[in-house]
């Protein structure tokens, strides 16, 4: 039987026809008809203009959207791949907008707090993570090197600080830094005590990737220079280091970006962030899916534009590297 399947699979047609089925039935259990996407398709078919949602009209909608979707399929096939990936990307943007618009949503609701989402949350929450990324990666390097080193004393107090702050969620760590430290006397405004558990937090993070980096600068790169006569710390800065950063700064965008999404748990300390003002003004105004949808769009581009300049980051040090 598993050898019948496989010989099915291989044919052109028994993919699309079991595309064609699921999309069917995903369709057909969801009930589009009576969204802006089943009034579309259904006059198409049936000649009218609003049938309500019931067997025969969310069955016809189902129809039609897998033909549209296996004609969909075949289709991008014939293009080359880069234009198979602006198409899809445009395809599944115009949906995400179409889904969205189908509810009766308060856009001018939206748009009148636009910009205070922006040009402050926005801004906050950027700041906060910059700031916080600079020091873990001070905290990731000197916790790397702690780790190298021959030193018990410092090799211990790098292993327990990583094991702690790994071990710890960061909304416990948050809480402790700016509730806990007052209790003994050490009062933080929010955004100083959020800037430090981010950066305690993901330093933890990044010590483990700076370490993997030193580590994968080949050892003969260390024995050359120490037969030139070199010392250790111009080794480390002027062979070493530049090399590894090659390994360490993709893995290092990537925790960037993941630190401008943690950074919306500052919220909780009342810090103006993006998080923070979408909720207070989703309650203020009982508008949580257009507070809450917008936030996750602008983190979404903002997610984007960072991706594309650690992308650009990564080919100049690249070439920078390979040059040298």
């Amino acid at each position: 039987m598993q050898a019948t399947f496989n010989s099915y699979m291989e044919r052109p047609w028994f993919p699309r026809l079991l595309l064609f089925l699921m999309t069917v039935a995903v369709a057909f259990a969801i009930g589009l008809s009576d969204t802006l996407l089943g009034r579309a398709l259904l006059p198409a078919i049936s000649g009218t203009t609003g049938a309500e949602g019931g067997f025969v009209p969310r069955l016809l909608v189902a129809l039609e959207l897998g033909v549209i979707v296996v004609l969909n399929v075949v289709l991008l096939r014939l293009l080359p791949m880069r234009a198979q990936i602006l198409v899809v990307w445009a395809e599944l943007l115009i949906l995400f907008l179409v889904f969205f618009y189908s509810f009766d949503l308060s856009y001018e609701f939206i748009t009148a707090r636009l910009e205070l989402l922006i040009f402050t949350g926005a801004v906050t929450t950027i700041y906060v993570s910059m700031l916080s990324i600079v020091a873990a990666c001070f905290l990731a390097l000197a916790a790397a090197l702690a780790r190298l080193s021959s030193s018990g004393l410092a090799y211990g107090i790098s292993t327990f600080y990583i094991s702690f702050f790994r071990g710890t969620p960061l909304i416990v760590q948050i809480f402790l830094i700016y509730s806990g430290l007052p209790q003994i006397g050490l009062v933080l405004d929010a955004v100083p005590s959020g800037i430090i558990a981010l950066s305690l937090c993901y330093g933890a993070y990044m010590a483990e990737i700076f370490r993997a980096g030193i580590q994968g600068v080949p050892p003969g790169q260390r024995e050359a220079a120490e037969a030139l006569g070199l010392r250790g710390g111009t080794i480390f800065r002027k062979i070493v280091f530049p090399q590894a950063m090659r390994l360490i700064i993709p893995p290092t965008g990537n925790q960037f970006i993941a630190m401008l999404k943690d950074s919306s748990l500052v919220a909780f300390m009342g810090v103006w962030e993006l998080f923070y003002l979408a909720k207070t003004q989703a309650k203020a105004g009982f508008k949580n899916f257009e507070m809450f949808i917008t936030v996750a769009i602008i983190y979404w581009i903002l997610s984007i534009v960072f991706e594309l300049l650690q992308a650009r980051i990564e080919a100049h040090y690249g070439k920078g590297v390979r040059a040298r």
